[in-house]
């Protein structure tokens, strides 16, 4: 399990350091619920902002906070919630979305979603929920590159 964790973390800062070249991508935003409106965060924005996953002090990356990915007891971060991006059968998985509208797929677990966001980065994330899921404080971390 440490090795797996260790080869885990590994990969996860080398795709951290490929994907600074992500000042060009827009905004990638998260949405949940099941009409997806919901704001979940800004999956790319710099952790210094509000609204960022990455803001470990704000509501969208907090491990306290409802609308959060990262509180694994909330709606959005429990692998059992019908509404997490970390329940590999969720119903109604978070979307993203750019500022304009454009989909980007679903951030999703369930690998077998035809909608399933294609974004490499985050399908490191979501192809290894059990690893994430127990501990989404270290894996908001590993995301966000601390």
């Amino acid at each position: 399990m440490r090795l797996l964790a260790s080869a885990f973390a590994t990969a996860l800062a080398l795709l951290w350091v490929f994907s600074i070249a992500w000042g060009q991508v827009p905004a990638l935003l998260l949405f949940g619920g099941r009409d997806h409106d919901v704001f979940l965060g800004c999956l790319n924005c710099s952790r210094l902002e509000t609204v960022s996953v990455c803001n470990r002090f704000g509501e969208k990356g907090s491990r306290f906070s409802s609308k959060s990915i990262w509180n694994r007891l909330g709606d959005y971060g429990s692998r059992l919630s019908h509404l997490s991006p970390w329940n590999k059968l969720a119903s109604y998985p978070p979307v993203v979305v750019d500022r304009d509208g454009s989909f980007y797929g679903y951030f999703t677990a369930n690998r077998v979603d035809p909608k399933r966001t294609q974004i490499k980065f985050f399908l490191t994330f979501l192809d290894n929920v059990d690893e994430v899921n127990n501990d989404l404080e270290r894996a908001r971390d590993l995301f966000c590159g601390d």
